[in-house]
């Protein structure tokens, strides 16, 4: 859950060549503007190189200059120079090259930490544990830097190796503690290009008798359309007679690998996304081009306000086709299409091209983004603005604002206090990535299987009275607005004869850390038992255990085993 919060992929075609507008009186004298202004960004630059009163940075000065630029516009247009360039490529292929871990900052202790390792990839091979600090990169200190930092230096060209030291704190000790005690060790890590998993977990989810195939998808990277292809074909031949697609938290990425997704469940030849653009070069239809794996098994795609781009291309076609239902919570909202281009001396720049529309011929952008004199601002386009399509079969849908869910069921919302102990209190008391850390020391293993695995009462007992021992302190949503209530009031004048209720809520409302821990006790367990079994049996594991809580995968189960409401959510509605 910690981790579902997860950086927006971009929609990205193919590089291509955008030839020029035909050459009318319009054309001309926009050609003419640009000549201009040019001529005065070149006049500016050769002035302030020669008059101004230290030397320049051309490098670093134009590169602002081009980001300003950028920063006018949307912001999915970005420009990527020289040192940049391996972000791109990392968007786009969801490769590079490392040690294959998430890294964090430990704000109690002021360093560095691994936080999860990959499965499967050198950091786990290696031996290294969450909570390890991560002391020096061969003869490069590392215990005064930021992630940023440490990250960069951990990454490198696949093949080379260095030596790097980490201390592993020995139980028990505060989440502050400067002086960290524990066992100082060296590992030698080879560098390999690393591949982000795009399927973290797929298998057989059982269901009254019945075998529902279950695959998450978190990212729309390279040759990922393959891998759910495999992933399909593995779970019909154990028996999956249903199947629920997970789309959510998934920021994007390949259009080209969503039209390859959305061609597992329909026929050849459908159209699956337009694009429409300035110049007909940035226009193209996309029809699925390969033979579907199943056309007529039942389908759910569970999406959240985090299912963007080409997750939205995929979820909104299915949708559209009448091929699958469609659950959860209304989608991001992004409906724009980057290419990225090259240009001279090994920069790069990503340019918003045109919009899509998928089959019913929306398009389901939330935001217009548009410039004045004074600079670029959003507008979001308001729900009675929108405009009515409809699917396949004659089912309403509408365009802005995201692919909205054929049946709405929320998430449960996170307490306050579960997220500030996930990311440490207020004082930088990260007493449950502590907690974690010594319960990892002090048990080997916690089985094969990780659905099995529970903390005990007494376990929670100890967590619960090691929070309370550290000091900890966050700050809570309700005292937040009450505090803001008082002072709507005194504005309005309406506080001093209502002071007394005040009091009395204020007094209702104290931080009270141990009641919280008591109130809230199933949902922190079950953000603790997580965050253990991802440290054993890494990110599918986690993910695998979790489903057990999820009420989204719940209703979507259940609308499967329902074969007469399922059937009927595809209908049009009746007219009266």
């Amino acid at each position: 859950m910690r981790h579902c919060f997860i950086a927006l992929l971009l929609l990205l075609l193919p590089s291509l060549t955008i030839a020029q507008e035909k050459d009318t009186p319009a054309a001309k004298n926009h050609n003419l503007e640009v000549g201009k202004n040019l001529d005065i960004f070149n006049n500016a630059f050769r002035n302030l190189d020669m008059f101004y009163v230290d030397t320049l940075n051309p490098e670093q000065t134009i590169t602002s200059a081009i980001k300003g630029m950028m920063r006018s516009l949307d912001p999915y247009t970005e420009y990527y120079p020289e040192n940049e360039t391996k972000n791109l490529q990392q968007m786009i292929t969801g490769k590079y090259a490392g040690i294959g871990s998430i890294i964090k900052y430990h704000s109690g202790r002021k360093r560095v930490v691994i936080d999860e390792p990959y499965a499967g990839m050198p950091a786990a091979e290696a031996g290294l544990k969450k909570g390890d600090i991560i002391l020096s990169i061969d003869d490069s200190t590392m215990t005064d830097k930021n992630t940023s930092y440490v990250s960069s230096h951990l990454r490198g060209d696949a093949g080379t190796s260095f030596i790097l030291k980490v201390l592993r704190p020995a139980a028990g000790q505060s989440s502050k503690a400067k002086n960290v005690k524990g066992q100082e060790l060296k590992f030698k890590i080879t560098r390999r290009n690393i591949k982000l998993p795009e399927l973290p977990y797929y298998g057989i989810l059982e269901n009254n008798g019945e075998k529902i195939g279950y695959i998450n998808l978190n990212q729309f990277t390279e040759g990922c359309s393959r891998s759910v292809r495999n992933a399909l074909i593995e779970l019909k031949q154990k028996g999956a007679t249903a199947l629920v697609f997970d789309l959510r938290g998934n920021g994007g990425g390949s259009e080209m690998e969503a039209v390859d997704i959305v061609s597992l469940w329909v026929n050849k030849g459908q159209l699956v996304v337009e694009n429409r653009g300035k110049v007909s070069q940035a226009s193209r239809s996309y029809r699925t081009r390969l033979e579907p794996v199943d056309t007529l098994m039942p389908m759910i795609v569970l999406v959240n306000g985090e299912t963007a781009s080409a997750s939205e291309i995929t979820a909104g076609a299915l949708q559209d086709l009448d091929r699958a239902i469609i659950v959860g919570t209304r989608t991001y909202g992004k409906g724009l299409v980057q290419v990225p281009m090259e240009l001279p001396y090994n920069t790069n720049v990503k340019i918003t091209t045109s919009k899509y529309y998928i089959p019913s011929g929306r398009c389901i952008q939330a935001i217009n983004y548009k410039r004045d004199g004074q600079g670029a601002y959003k507008e979001r386009i308001a729900d009675s603005l929108t405009h009515v399509f409809h699917t396949r079969a004659g089912r309403e849908v509408r365009d802005g604002g995201g692919i909205s869910p054929d049946v709405e069921v929320k998430a449960d919302s996170l307490p306050n206090i579960v997220y500030y102990l996930s990311i440490g209190g207020l004082d930088s008391t990260e007493v449950m990535f502590d907690y974690i850390v010594d319960y990892i020391a002090s048990h080997p293993s916690i089985g094969d299987d990780p659905t099995a695995f529970h903390l005990t009462d007494q376990d929670y007992a100890e967590f619960r009275q090691r929070v309370i021992d550290s000091g900890f302190t966050y700050d809570p949503m309700s005292r937040k607005q009450f505090d803001e209530l008082v002072k709507t009031a005194k504005m309005e004048g309406y506080y001093d004869e209502a002071k007394e209720a005040f009091d009395a809520l204020s007094e209702k409302l104290k931080h009270d850390v141990a009641s919280d821990l008591d109130k809230h006790r199933s949902t922190i367990m079950q953000m603790l038992e997580l965050d253990i079994i991802s440290a054993y049996h890494f990110q599918a594991g986690s993910l695998r255990a979790g489903l057990a809580y999820d009420r989204q995968l719940k209703e979507a189960m259940r609308l499967l085993n329902s074969p007469k409401e399922y059937q009927g959510l595809l209908q049009p509605a009746k007219k009266n």
